[in-house]
């Protein structure tokens, strides 16, 4: 009986170690890991990256170490090494007194100009009490130099909605920019309310004042993605699910086929307190899907080899310590190395970078 007790315990061991031996062979067969990088101490960053066309990384972030909870500012940082090293360039929103600015989208304009939009919180008198309407800032020499648009009327509240209150008219910025054709740009703002719209820009992004509804049904921030006109990709953060008694996914699909004027839920990509996300084309036409996990502490990926219609299996790109994370970002490389950073206060708040490479499709 004994002996017989002891040869189970022996297969089983060989199952676990089998399995195991197989989980971290399929790992290292979807993706393989070059560096980790701390590459920004000392900030919350929610960092956004855009690949300029000398293959510099401009990564937008937030300068202060809290989540959204002191006065801080929007910086611009650059790596010319392949995401290995990072300087600073520059300040997009110069900050004003008891404000903070640390809501962003970003991306270039057809004319090679860097653009951040931003909003943010200030005191009046306590912190988070006062919303500040969004800000388009312009550089065009990589991010050094800014010009700022503080005029209410360079980014439109959209028209149509139940939210007359001025002081409850902040929509905030999310994401990367998008071209189009035309000289046209479009990005994605989301409401406290859980109301997520596309603004269009129609001058290179010097104004945004066309809006289209992607969803009034409880979603935070929303990452684009445009393969063409009549294909359009979105992963919006779920605030909560249809219901008391249903719990919120992470992120759900919506896509378009007009140039995203309407869109349709597809349902979910990630499991609940997966977000928010990043999309990006690679250059092999994949898409990948990379997002924070929050329940069990790290960056996760996934592929799609159909435009978004079917994804492969989650894999942990990154694992991190139990800590405030995510928001992640990629750009890939000529060479095909993607860089991808994110925010965590794992060891004290820093913005931290992976190279790594997926497989081949």
């Amino acid at each position: 009986m004994r002996e017989s007790l002891l040869a189970l315990l022996f297969g089983y061991c060989v199952l676990a170690a089998s399995a195991l031996a197989q989980a971290g062979k399929t790992a290292s067969e979807e993706f393989q890991v070059h560096e980790r990088i701390v590459a920004v101490r000392n900030v919350c960053a929610w960092p956004n990256l855009t690949l300029l066309p000398d293959e510099t990384i401009i990564a937008t972030i937030y300068n202060h170490p809290s989540h959204g909870g002191g006065l801080g500012e929007v910086d611009c940082w650059a790596s010319t090494d392949g995401g290995r090293t990072w300087s600073k360039r520059g300040t997009s929103t110069p900050r004003e007194p008891k404000t903070t600015r640390m809501n962003v989208a970003a991306g270039l304009a057809h004319n090679g100009d860097l653009i951040v939009l931003s909003s943010g919180w200030g005191y009046a008198p306590s912190f988070h009490n006062r919303r500040l309407p969004p800000w388009v800032c312009r550089s065009s020499d990589g991010g050094k130099t800014w010009k700022v648009d503080k005029s209410k009327s360079a980014v439109a509240f959209p028209e149509g909605s139940d939210y007359e209150d001025r002081q409850a008219r902040m929509i905030k910025p999310f994401g990367d920019i998008v071209k189009l054709p035309g000289g046209r740009l479009a990005a994605s703002f989301y409401h406290d309310y859980g109301t997520v719209w596309v603004h269009f820009s129609g001058d290179d992004g010097r104004t945004w004042t066309e809006t289209a509804l992607l969803s009034n049904d409880h979603r935070g921030e929303t990452a684009l993605l445009r393969l063409r006109a009549d294909r359009w990709l979105a992963a919006c953060r779920t605030e909560r699910g249809p219901d008391e008694k249903t719990p919120a996914v992470g992120l759900e699909l919506f896509v378009s086929g007009d140039e995203g004027r309407t869109w349709t839920a597809k349902g979910p990509v990630t499991e609940r307190s997966q977000h928010p996300g990043h999309l990006l084309q690679l250059r092999d036409g994949r898409i990948l899907l990379s997002y924070g996990m929050r329940d069990t502490h790290g960056i996760g990926i996934r592929l799609s080899d159909d435009e978004g219609r079917t994804w492969n299996k989650p894999l942990v790109l990154v694992k991190l310590t139990p800590s405030d994370l995510g928001y992640p970002s990629t750009v890939q490389l000529k060479d095909g190395t993607l860089v991808t950073a994110y925010y965590t206060n794992g060891g004290g708040y820093h913005m931290g970078v992976v190279r790594w490479t997926p497989k081949k499709k």
